[in-house]
């Protein structure tokens, strides 16, 4: 089957196959994202999984869910998003959509490759902007840092840039204390 990656509309993608690569979509166009993830990326995405996971299901907080998973950012041109994991907590769950997510999750993370730029991470600083996302972790298995962002007054700003030995803190979940070590998956 040919897929028209081109100029893609809402309808169109909603009838896509299922692909077995990463993808998503920039002003109508797929982007396939950068090879699959390595071995160290999947730990630390399923570290990560478990402790927020656990941190939110023990308080009744909302779901914490993984990529694959597209958020939708704008319908025309289309333009969606795959964070390796995001937060929406109970009071915003109505925009957890039959397809993908349909607003802005509380909380989204990033687990960086040395592929990704600063001008990556802008845009998607901006498309998560433009959705409302209230908080995002950029986790840097190379630096060992875990950077957190808030959205306040149109605009993300640095909460804190986090190293090892280091506690993360967040907004959005009160109360979670995570070492850096632990989010890297390291004891």
């Amino acid at each position: 089957m040919s897929i028209q990656t081109k100029n893609l509309t809402y309808e169109e993608f909603l009838k896509l196959p299922e692909m077995k690569r990463r993808y998503e979509v920039v002003n109508g166009e797929l982007i396939y994202m950068t090879p699959s993830p390595t071995p160290s990326h999947q730990m630390i995405s399923r570290t990560l999984f478990r402790v927020l996971d656990h941190f939110v299901a023990d308080r009744e907080l909302g779901e914490v869910l993984y990529a694959p998973l597209d958020i939708l950012i704008q319908q025309n041109p289309l333009r969606t998003r795959q964070p390796d994991l995001l937060f929406i907590s109970k009071e915003r769950l109505a925009i957890v959509g039959e397809h993908m997510i349909e607003g802005g999750p509380d909380l989204i993370v990033e687990i960086l490759s040395p592929a990704n730029t600063r001008l990556d991470l802008e845009e998607k600083l901006k498309d998560y902007g433009s959705i409302n996302v209230r908080e995002c972790w950029f986790v840097s298995p190379e630096a060992q840092t875990v950077e957190v962002l808030k959205f306040t007054s149109g605009r993300f700003e640095r909460i804190g840039l986090y190293g090892l030995g280091d506690v993360i803190t967040s907004e959005v979940l009160p109360g979670l204390h995570l070492k850096v070590e632990g989010a890297l998956g390291q004891k």
